[in-house]
């Protein structure tokens, strides 16, 4: 091959990035030299940092600097508002592209089984978070009536949903939250937030970062009653071997021994209370109900038999994302994952799916931090490029640049491009400097491809 390695990446968020990066690295960047196409569902990049981290994250945001250093390489060009496998199929994949990698991610809320979760008022964290991130193709207003409400889940989304439910509107307006997400948040009338975990303190999920942040706001209370505070031989362990486990729980043993203040609305963190139902009356949720649990010696816990009913008026669980079934590809539902080797996608009798490649959450599952993808990626580039080497891969048919760019437009696809981000990018800080803020999120789909040009 005297050309390029033309690859495909379906997915422009941070895993789908990295593995263009670590394309970018590679000796093959140099010789034959690599020709990258990301091809993204929403007509901005970035994926999980634009429509999955809290508006007042900052510091994570900021991980956007080093990707967009990625995109603006020349190598590297940007496809927004083509959705797979709609505008572009798998096939016109292969035909266009000697490899294609998967970096679709997760947005759905993983299914928690207990009676009730159906009701009026239980919603899953996903479908929040992307309401308050701005995501266009959710609906543009969110029910926050109940004054007390339950988080059911001890990891980062948890603390997300819990921290902007307790927030006022006012405190999260310097980020770049939109005014209809302001407006709505300034009828939230959530005075009382509790997080439930069915292990300890130990078992938590949290980073000790974003944990602390929750107490850091001037209208925030943390609560942790004392009770919670337990440990057995296998949660002493972790302590010992994790330095951030130990962090953690030291900062939660911190809350649970001071005295409590008078901030006007209070977070309570509750461990080893397992949920068992949602409670309700006339089709709303009502209370939720849960099972007291205790340590077995191995960091697990055991149900004890006592249950309490809290009385709440919405539910948020926060027990996981899932990601969406991609046509054409082998999935397992259980792990909500496309089953691969090393990131080489395995069909049905486990033989390696030629030049089909997966990196991110769509490869291993919606775990870890941001960073931890870009291990993933570069496994999952190692074996593309090693795939190469080997003469595995069949080759484009139709390897021309423009040749995907004359599909799309045949297809009647507005597609954005990088250009197009810098266009949307200035309007939205232009918006935000009208504020005296970074930047104003835009909403809706159709004003996003117009300010981009498409």
């Amino acid at each position: 091959m005297h050309r390029p390695i033309r690859v495909a990446i379906v997915g422009a968020g941070p895993a789908g990035i990295y593995a263009a990066d670590a394309l970018l690295k590679s000796d093959a960047a140099q010789n034959p030299g690599v020709s990258i196409d990301l091809f993204e569902r929403m007509p901005a990049p970035f994926g999980l940092i634009r429509y999955g981290v809290a508006p007042d994250h900052p510091r994570i945001k900021g991980i956007v600097t080093a990707l967009h250093q990625v995109i603006d390489k020349p190598q590297v060009r940007l496809f927004g508002n083509v959705d797979y496998p709609t505008d572009l199929a798998l096939d016109d994949l292969h035909r266009f592209y000697d490899a294609v990698v998967f970096s679709t991610g997760a947005m759905a809320d993983r299914a928690l089984g207990i009676p009730g979760i159906e009701l009026d008022g239980s919603y899953g964290a996903a479908d929040f978070v992307s309401w308050y991130d701005g995501h266009p193709d959710v609906p543009r207003t969110w029910p926050l009536e109940a004054e007390k409400v339950a988080v059911l889940g001890v990891g980062n989304v948890a603390l997300d949903v819990a921290r902007v439910l307790a927030k006022t509107a006012d405190e999260l307006l310097p980020t770049e939250i939109p005014p209809n997400v302001y407006e709505g948040l300034k009828a939230n009338r959530a005075v009382e937030v509790h997080v439930f975990g069915r292990r300890g303190p130990a078992q938590a999920k949290f980073s000790p970062m974003e944990l602390r942040e929750l107490d850091h706001s001037p209208n925030i209370e943390v609560i942790v009653n004392p009770e919670d505070i337990e440990y057995d031989d296998g949660s002493i362990a972790e302590r010992r071997a994790v330095k951030h486990v130990d962090l953690v729980a030291s900062t939660i043993e911190n809350w649970a021994i001071r005295d409590v203040g008078d901030r006007p609305h209070r977070v309570h963190l509750h461990f080893f209370e397992s949920p068992t139902e949602v409670l309700g009356e006339d089709g709303k949720v009502v209370g939720l109900r849960t099972e007291r649990t205790e340590l077995d010696g191995t960091g697990n816990v055991r149900g004890t038999g006592r249950f309490t009913d809290w009385d709440v008026q919405s539910v948020y669980r926060a027990v996981g994302y899932y990601s969406d079934e991609l046509p054409k590809l082998p999935f397992d539902p259980i792990s909500g994952t496309v089953p691969h080797e090393a990131g080489r996608v395995l069909d049905g009798d486990g033989s390696h799916r030629a030049a089909t490649y997966v990196t991110g959450w769509i490869k291993r599952g919606p775990v870890g931090l941001i960073g931890h993808t870009k291990g993933d990626a570069n496994e999952t580039v190692a074996c593309l490029l090693d795939d190469h080497a080997q003469g595995r891969l069949p080759g484009a048919v139709e390897p021309d640049p423009a040749a995907v760019e004359e599909h799309l437009r045949a297809q009647g696809v507005r597609f954005t491009t990088w250009d197009g981000w810098k266009l949307l990018d200035a309007h939205e800080r232009a918006l935000g400097a009208a504020e005296d803020r970074e930047r104003v999120k835009v909403v809706e789909r159709e004003e996003m491809l117009r300010h981009s040009g498409a």
